[in-house]
């Protein structure tokens, strides 16, 4: 292995104020985060990948805070106020996207959202409306809008959707283009002087002497004051004692649709499954509760058994009466856990992490980022 120049050592390989492990949208907003507030901070980001590789480029480019069934069902599990805690922290980060990048940046496209609904998940409407009714008052205190969703039945005929009982609507709901975002996010941050290594597989660390080193697949040490864990599904490799759970979430896309019916954001079964315009083309993803266990995984391969469940969705529920072809395929993979709130916390002296973004990492990232970039500032004060 070619050895690196003294140049290099004293730059590229020099001992770094901090190191983040994982270049997807919590590292890259923590990067951001923190030289917002010290921009004297030396900073590298290292990914294992080419690209980040776990859910942040690879995910359906949602913008949204969650779908009625979905947040209902939320506050069950977890309470109403932990259910508006993570509500307001999605709804804050997309605001934030909205505030840093222009639309042409991100693909940002506000065309709303919807819920379909079906018979069997309320057989009477009533129901549906007092569910509507309540998650508009409560929405009030995390969201401060008037009404945030509607029953728009008279759509379903428009958007041809068949198997479907209600829809309900969410006017700030939006979506954008993933890559575009990364994209956009990792410019940001090089031009705020943060470096970034890809191929780089972090396979420990050791916290001793004064600083931390990692393990690495390189020949040269990696070394920093304090080091941020953002590798969220890839959590438990460096952290094995957090609660994150690998969730591949697979997804596909059909050739063009000669007069696609609809634009916007769609979810059914608690956001299960989701799909979306893409242009005139549709790319749909989820059904991830047909075979929970085995898509408890890191494997980035598509299975022929969600693959085929999605297909049959299309068919059957959202393109009826039109042709199409699949284009692509891919997947990726989320962390989840017991609850649905990121982890944000110091693990060990220096060491932080934030992960477990649950499937929205794209609303979460800017919030989290912030959040642990002012951990590790006042950590860095208390240390002295």
């Amino acid at each position: 292995m070619i050895q690196p120049s003294i140049w290099e050592k004293e730059t590229f390989y020099g001992l770094k104020d901090v190191i983040i492990v994982g270049s997807g949208l919590a590292g890259l907003w923590s990067a951001y985060y923190l030289k917002r507030q010290q921009p004297e901070l030396s900073i590298l980001i290292v990914d294992k990948g080419i690209t980040p590789c776990g859910a942040s480029t690879r995910n359906a480019g949602f913008a949204c805070f969650g779908s009625p069934t979905e947040l209902l069902q939320d506050a069950r599990a977890m309470g109403e106020q932990r259910m508006l805690e993570i509500v307001a922290m999605r709804y804050e980060g997309l605001r934030r996207i909205r505030k840093v990048f222009g639309k042409e940046e991100t693909g940002f496209e506000r065309f709303g959202g919807y819920e379909l609904i079906s018979e069997l998940q309320y057989p009477k409407i009533k129901q549906l409306k007092n569910d509507i009714g309540w998650l508009n008052i409560t929405l009030r205190k995390a969201l401060g809008d008037e009404k945030v969703f509607r029953l728009a039945d008279k759509k379903i005929s428009v958007f041809g959707f068949k198997q479907t009982a209600h829809l309900v609507e969410s006017r700030l709901e939006a979506q954008l283009h993933s890559g575009k975002l990364v994209q956009a996010l990792l410019q940001k941050v090089q031009g705020m002087g943060v470096q970034v290594m890809t191929q780089v597989e972090v396979k420990g660390f050791d916290n001793s002497g004064g600083k931390i080193t990692l393990q690495s697949n390189l020949a040269e040490t990696l070394s920093c004051r304090q080091l941020l864990i953002c590798t969220n599904a890839f959590t438990r490799q460096l952290l094995p004692q957090l609660d994150v759970i690998p969730a591949r979430g697979q997804v596909l896309v059909t050739s063009p649709i000669r007069k696609l019916p609809f634009k916007g954001s769609f979810h059914f079964d608690e956001g299960f499954y989701y799909f979306r315009n893409l242009g005139n083309r549709v790319l749909i993803g989820g059904a991830r509760n047909k075979a929970m266990a085995a898509e408890q995984t890191e494997d980035m391969h598509t299975t022929t058994l969600i693959q085929q469940e999605l297909e049959r969705f299309l068919r059957e529920v959202v393109l009826p009466k039109q042709a199409f072809t699949v284009e692509h395929r891919w997947s990726g993979i989320m962390g989840l856990g017991a609850e649905k709130l990121p982890i944000i916390k110091k693990v060990k002296k220096n060491v932080y992490c934030a992960v477990r973004m649950s499937g929205m990492g794209v609303a979460l990232a800017p919030v989290v980022g912030d959040l642990i970039a002012r951990q590790i500032l006042n950590g860095k004060e208390a240390d002295r």
